[in-house]
């Protein structure tokens, strides 16, 4: 079986809706060759809930939810198709219900069984490349479990519109773990409402922090990709990969995994890490994004040649009525 469900509980990770012990089912597991591949949700999720478990979901290889949303990620990501090396894949679910302070709550401690999870699959296959995926409060998750394990433990974190916080991400960034993995921040500017929320709903570990749209730590092991800059989807076009433009006009939180094609580029991102190696994706790339609210407001293009040094100074003011590029991207 090339998917396990495991559930963050207060005892640690479980197999959901099972009695048996989890590490033996994760030994038996991890005897096909092939990657790791642990993904996690974000809010309104919870295991067992009757039209919200995430193991009927997008974490299941068969979605038994018929909604617009439920697109399966471990077939997106090669599993089930009987391949003998298409390795391991974990839906990590976790209680994500109720408020979006008690989810964000939770997502911490979610955090910390997640790096149980990952402590336990190296102790059974210490060599075994371990990469997280995650969605919206899911990033909180996967970054909140690399201060707990090992260096090299992980070796790619993809977060698809994450919602957490810079500092949180530099947190996790400096660590042993996260020193050495590599973190890509999917982002979208259809995402910017949420983003605004996050900021405005939940306090800020520090002041004037932002969300990772805006504030992932620029390191040699992250990037951030943004899918609806005018140069991304012409890049990865021209590196194999068609990904269809966004289905809508102004918002959309679940973009970076509903377009399609998308995880044909999370697939080979996962599974050919070393030849799609950061430094090549910088190269297609482009290297600045557009401002919050590009999409609905009419922001000078900070690519621009005449106004490319902006991108260069984030508190510059643009004018003298006093707006500035801080005040522009919030």
């Amino acid at each position: 079986m090339p998917l396990l469900q495991v559930d963050a509980t207060p005892l640690g990770p479980c197999l959901h809706g099972a009695s048996q012990p989890l590490l033996p089912a994760l030994r038996r597991a991890l005897e096909r060759p092939g990657p790791v591949i642990i993904m996690t949700h974000g809010f309104k999720f919870a295991p067992g809930h009757p039209t919200a478990c995430p193991h009927n979901h997008i974490l299941s290889l068969d979605p038994k939810l018929r909604t617009w949303k439920a697109k399966s990620w471990p077939r997106g990501l090669g599993y089930g198709a009987g391949d003998p090396d298409e390795g391991l894949a974990i839906g990590f679910g976790w209680s994500a219900r109720g408020t979006i302070w008690n989810a964000y709550k939770q997502a911490e401690e979610a955090g910390l069984c997640l790096a149980d999870l990952v402590s336990m699959i190296r102790q059974v296959a210490p060599d075994r490349q371990v990469h997280l995926v995650a969605h919206s409060l899911g990033a909180r998750v996967a970054l909140g479990a690399l201060p707990h394990v090992p260096a090299g433990a992980v070796a790619r974190v993809l977060l698809l519109n994450g919602a957490e916080y810079g500092a949180a991400a530099r947190a996790a960034i400096e660590s042993t773990a996260g020193r050495a993995a590599e973190i890509i921040s999917v982002t979208t500017r259809e995402n910017d409402l949420f983003d605004f929320l996050l900021e405005r709903l939940i306090s800020a570990p520090e002041h004037g922090d932002r969300s990772l749209a805006q504030a992932l730590p620029q390191r040699p092991n992250t990037l951030t990709v943004q899918l609806d800059h005018p140069d991304t989807l012409p890049s990865l076009e021209r590196a194999g990969f068609h990904v269809a433009p966004g289905r809508a006009r102004f918002y959309c939180h679940w973009s970076t995994y509903l377009r399609d094609g998308l995880f044909d580029v999370y697939r080979a991102l996962l599974r050919q890490p070393d030849h799609h190696s950061l430094a090549r994706l910088r190269t297609l790339l482009p290297e600045i994004q557009d401002p919050r609210w590009s999409r609905v407001l009419p922001w000078p293009r900070p690519d621009l040649p005449a106004l490319s040094f902006l991108s260069r100074l984030p508190q510059a003011r643009l004018s003298s009525g006093g707006i500035t590029s801080s005040t522009m991207n919030q």
